[in-house]
């Protein structure tokens, strides 16, 4: 009894081992109230940094403030690079200029760039005035390059050797270098010009005689990036290649930077973030957002919303006598545009993500959208025999049942037509399919579900 007691205490423990503890919470915001900045040092110091920035996200402006003044010298410039975009901002203003100085320094370019290039004016300045004269030119020059682009992403520091050195002459500057990235996974050989030849794994390195030459090491499928490219170009080139690191080059084909795969990855947990935000219709807000702006945020896509029942609306009074004589028909034409709407949205989420990592393409969209059509034609038949039924049991009309059958196998074809269709469409026309989609295929099922349902009552039950 005693062992499953304590094995369960065990997983429990394990399973909020990834989450900030409660119980340290209140005890550092205890030791925030009294002021013990020792304990709360002591309490601070085994959390990472993402845990942190969480911490600091979840209490109160006026805590926050507390904590971070009481913390004072201890503040890690990667608690900056992790904390949400809604309160980055106020945190860099409440931090003493000597410590934000210090945490800033110790972030890498790439890391510094994510950081300003959001920030209002005043905050970008009092970030840029902490660095040293060649990394605020290194960062002012990585923002003037084109926002989501590979020229943002990558970071300056780039670990470089030339192509005719041996295994040796490498390992002898690496040991001597004192500015050496605190993450790299390759050294890249360049030519006299600069121009990336190729790179090698620190493993291979590391695992090879030293009179060997580098380029005897060079591994397979390499390539580079351009400082304009796409960032999410680039994230699909990783997750598709299974890249750890590509050296970014500049119009003339020299390396200016590096990207490694933990950026890579971070674009498309954005990328996924966004969309579905988007297909939610609440764009990039945050929990850390103000009322007003989630409002602001909100507002249009209900407006649109409001738009597409008001037409659905128009659909319905356009069969007023027949609904006045069929009650039966007002309490189940409900069920066959909502089985039309979630049918759609099974679909589009299906299109939105294919479209995302371009797994649907102009090859396979129609054979796609076969797919989707038998899709809702067999969910509607089985539904249809269901609602059939239910019409036959519950109102005693196998006219009704019949009626509500074929209206629910006519909207769920559509629905999958529609999910798919709409956004490709959208697409080609260069309107993200995220943003939009959603309010053009609830239109559609609302308007034909009812038009259906109502028609087909109206023919067969007058």
């Amino acid at each position: 009894m005693v062992e499953e007691e304590t094995q369960i205490e065990d997983e429990a423990e394990h399973e909020d081992g990834y989450a900030l503890s409660p119980k340290v919470l209140s005890a550092i915001l205890y030791a925030v109230d009294t002021g013990d900045r020792a304990k709360l040092i002591e309490l601070m110091e085994p959390l990472h940094a993402a845990d942190i920035a969480d911490l600091l996200e979840q209490v109160n402006a006026f805590d926050r403030r507390r904590l971070i003044l009481l913390y004072g010298a201890e503040f890690d410039g990667e608690i900056l690079s992790e904390l949400d975009e809604g309160i980055r901002d106020e945190v860099i203003h409440v931090l003493r200029p000597d410590v934000l100085a210090e945490a800033v320094r110790d972030m890498e370019s790439d890391d510094v760039v994510d950081l300003v290039e959001d920030l209002d004016e005043e905050a970008q300045e009092a970030i840029l005035a902490t660095l040293e004269d060649a990394d605020r030119v290194a960062v002012q020059q990585s923002l003037s390059y084109p926002e989501y682009s590979a020229g943002r992403l990558m970071q300056r520091e780039v670990v470089m050797a030339p192509e005719h050195w041996s295994v040796g002459q490498a390992i002898d500057f690496m040991r001597k270098s004192e500015s050496l990235p605190d993450d790299f996974y390759h050294v890249v050989l360049i030519d006299p010009k600069m121009h990336a030849v190729g790179h090698v794994t620190l493993g291979k390195i590391l695992g090879a005689p030293r009179a060997q030459p580098l380029t005897d090491l060079l591994e397979p499928g390499f390539r580079t990036f351009r400082v304009d490219e796409s960032e999410t170009d680039v994230a699909y080139a990783f997750n598709q290649y299974h890249m750890i690191a590509a050296p970014v080059v500049d119009a003339d084909d020299r390396v200016v930077g590096v990207i490694t795969i933990d950026d890579a990855m971070n674009v498309l947990d954005e990328e996924h973030e966004e969309d579905i935000m988007r297909l939610a219709g609440v764009g990039e807000g945050s929990l850390a957002d103000r009322v007003m702006d989630t409002v602001k945020q909100r507002i249009p896509w209900l407006a649109v919303n409001l738009v597409t029942a008001i037409l659905a609306s128009l659909v319905i009074a356009q069969f007023e006598d027949t609904i006045a004589q069929f009650v039966a028909l007002a309490v189940l034409m409900p069920i066959v545009a909502s089985m039309g709407g979630n049918a759609g949205t099974q679909a589009l989420t299906v299109a939105v993500r294919a479209i995302a990592t371009r797994d649907l393409t102009g090859a396979n969209v129609w054979r796609v959208i076969r797919r989707e059509v038998l899709v809702g034609l067999a969910n509607g038949i089985v539904f249809a025999v269901i609602m059939g039924v239910v019409g036959i049991l519950w109102f005693g009309s196998p006219a009704l049942g019949a009626v509500i059958g074929a209206a629910m196998v006519i909207n769920l074809v559509i629905a999958g037509l529609a999910g798919i269709g709409i956004p490709v469409v959208l697409e080609r026309l260069g309107v993200d399919p995220a943003l939009a989609s959603g309010a053009f295929v609830t239109t559609v099922t609302d308007v034909v579900g009812f038009f259906a349902f109502l028609g087909l009552a109206g023919m067969v039950l007058l």
